[in-house]
């Protein structure tokens, strides 16, 4: 054992996902990827956009699943 320890930036991403209704526009689950992965929201809210317009509405499903499932 070398005692080196791995470096954690941030949190750690072992926590539960939670829904940011704080700072959510509709049910707070863009924010909640967003606060998980530690990114900028606007920037999951556009792939969700882009994604829901050209996968033909999947990641509209897709969104509701988690707004359905997530805390």
């Amino acid at each position: 054992m070398s005692g080196i320890e791995p470096r954690r930036s941030g949190r750690s991403l072992g926590r539960p996902f939670r829904r940011d209704r704080a700072d959510g526009k509709v049910a707070g689950v863009c924010a909640g990827i967003a606060d998980y992965f530690e990114i900028d929201p606007l920037l999951v809210r556009a792939v969700f956009v882009i994604g829901t317009l050209v996968g033909f509405g999947s990641f509209l499903l897709i969104y509701l699943a988690i707004w359905l499932l997530a805390d």
